[in-house]
């Protein structure tokens, strides 16, 4: 089987991929090194050092084929110890390829490294890679962009060029200090400094002028963006002024295409949208902006990054500058009405060549609540938690996740979970309530740490509540390991007599991540043919931190080929 090193200069990475779908070769294996460094990046007028990939922020774009294996070898350089997860890969029998802390592997060690071995099966579009311990997915990220197999087409017209969007959050402080102070008091974080495109702030900010990303484009042209939103804690409105984008991907999976003026996106989700350029020169450049979708009564970064689209030119850079500019309008910060009229029209290709395989019969229904509640504040420590003497605490149906310190996945294979975690996480709330209502006087959590054990090959409908304890809010859930269909969604609290008759098993959207709604509930369906224990999570950082997280266990099946296979030689120690 060929080997490719692929190796790439930051101005390659974040270049204009002309013709990107004849670049590749298919059925091969691909070979990355990911040295994990100090690196010193100045933004906002502040220099600061980050933990970086091979000295580039933000990191190489990994580029597959579907059906490629990846040999992705990461060496850790650095004093924090690190795990990669491939965010949104399916990781067919290959968990211990996974990559979150003290689920599916111990962390990589300074001085040590760990080869991330899977293959790419049935997937095609944009992923995108992260650090998971932690706050170093802050700047530890970088996209991941599958295409078709040899010969294979896009449902779609085929862009001229495709270009990586990645959106982040920039602090002038050590998130790691930020996280660590945050678990200290019980309460808020800091919020970021800027939001940014590709790791540049752009011209609303102070001293950001030159950090602005920019995209040149001819008249006429389809360009492919390929949007992913690597930020810690904040969902976004992106559009771009005076254009119309058509979607036609989420979370790589294709869709029926449709046209909208801003695209909204979850921290964890991504999306490829076409963007027509307008047959004439417009002699204008037009703002990209993203700001934040605004739910619950927390703190958070009201700013808005900004990046400029401006149509090749023969005229000096003098000239451009003094061109008109325009501004998209975006949508209200708490415009929930635009997030669930967008979300009501993903729908699933659902045809001959890209099915749509609902699970139609379900073998075992969950109800999750989740939002956040309390924790007591530890004897003589100052906690500025929402009450005196409480901590902010995450939780589903009430468990607040304690993280291990061995890998769960290896104790699991190991059968030596004794002391480790235990095959008791409810199914559904150990006390209803009315959970968008009058919250109860008990706000407090259960500190554990539990997984939900399913037999392999299980079809599951889960029901993903929010809860108003604390107020209501959305979140982001994120299944590692499967991709799930979004069957139905509501506000207030789920009507198991009348809400199922309202689901979609025709053509629902395929994705890995999901916004729970602002006061509300969704509902999704998977199939469990992935053996291993696979982390679910929050993809807001602040509320994995707080224990918004869970595990499932899927066992084995009967045939060699449902099994999990042994754990790889390098696999890090704890």
């Amino acid at each position: 089987m060929k080997l490719l090193v692929a190796i790439f200069s930051i101005a390659t990475i974040w270049a204009l991929c002309d013709n990107v779908v004849d670049a590749t070769h298919t059925g091969v294996t691909r070979h990355y090194k990911f040295d994990i460094k100090l690196q010193n990046v100045t933004r906002l007028c502040h220099t600061k050092s980050i933990v970086t990939v091979n000295g580039q922020f933000p990191g190489p774009r990994i580029v597959a084929r579907e059906g490629d294996r990846l040999l992705i070898k990461v060496v850790n350089h650095v004093q924090n110890n690190i795990s990669i997860h491939w965010h949104g890969i399916r990781q067919l029998r290959s968990g211990w390829a996974d990559g979150p802390a003290y689920i599916t592997q111990c962390p990589i060690q300074t001085g040590q490294s760990y080869v991330y071995n899977f293959t790419v099966v049935g997937q095609r579009g944009t992923l995108w890679w992260h650090a998971h311990i932690s706050w170093l997915r802050s700047t530890l990220y970088g996209p991941i962009i599958i295409l078709p197999k040899r010969g294979v087409p896009y449902p779609f017209q085929r862009p001229h060029k495709e270009v990586p969007i990645v959106f982040g959050e920039w602090w002038n402080a050590d998130t790691e200090a930020v996280i660590n102070q945050a678990q200290l008091t019980g309460g808020g974080p800091n919020v970021s400094d800027a939001y940014t495109i590709n790791g540049l702030p752009g011209p609303l900010y102070n001293c950001s002028l030159k950090d602005t990303f920019r995209l040149n484009v001819k008249p006429g042209k389809t360009y492919l963006l390929r949007l992913a939103n690597a930020a810690l804690n904040d969902e976004l409105f992106f559009s771009i002024a005076n254009h119309t984008l058509t979607v036609v991907d989420v979370d790589a999976v294709y869709v029926k295409p449709f046209e909208t003026d801003t695209v909204i996106i979850t921290p964890g989700q991504t999306s490829n949208v076409l963007l027509k350029a307008k047959p004439y020169h417009p002699g204008a450049t037009f703002l990209m902006m993203a700001r934040p979708y605004v739910t619950g009564n927390g703190t958070f970064d009201n700013s808005t990054v900004a990046g400029i689209l401006q149509y090749h030119s023969p005229l000096k850079s003098s000239s451009i500058k003094n061109l008109p500019l325009f501004k998209p309008v975006l949508p209200a910060l708490r415009d929930t009405s635009f997030v669930t009229n967008y979300t009501n029209k993903l729908r699933s290709l659902a045809n001959a060549q890209f099915p749509a395989n609902v699970p139609k019969q379900v073998d075992k229904h969950f109800f999750f609540t989740v939002g956040l509640g309390t924790n007591p504040c530890p004897k003589n420590q100052a906690c500025k938690g929402p009450t005196n003497n409480t901590m902010f605490a995450g939780s589903v149906n009430n468990v607040s996740f304690v993280m291990p310190t061995k890998a769960l996945l290896q104790t699991h294979f190991q059968q030596n979970s004794l002391g480790v975690f235990t095959a008791d996480f409810p199914s559904s709330p150990l006390h209803p309530f009315n959970y968008t209502g009058t919250p109860p006087n008990n706000t407090m959590v259960i500190n554990r740490t539990k997984v939900e054990v399913i037999p392999y090959n299980t079809t599951v409908e889960l029901i993903l509540q929010d809860t108003s304890i604390l107020g209501t809010e959305s979140h982001p859930l994120h299944l590692h390991g499967f991709n799930f269909f979004v069957v139905g969604q509501g506000f207030g609290n789920f009507d198991p007599t009348k809400d199922p008759a309202k689901f979609n098993l025709i053509d629902p959207v395929e994705r890995n991540t999901v916004g729970v709604p602002d006061g509300g509930w969704v509902a999704i369906r998977f199939l469990a043919d992935n053996p291993g224990v696979w982390f679910m999570h929050c993809h807001l950082e602040v509320h994995t931190s707080w224990g918004l997280k869970m595990a499932w266990l899927v066992q084995d099946g009967e045939h060699p080929n449902q099994k999990l296979p042994p754990p790889p030689a390098d696999l890090p120690k704890c």
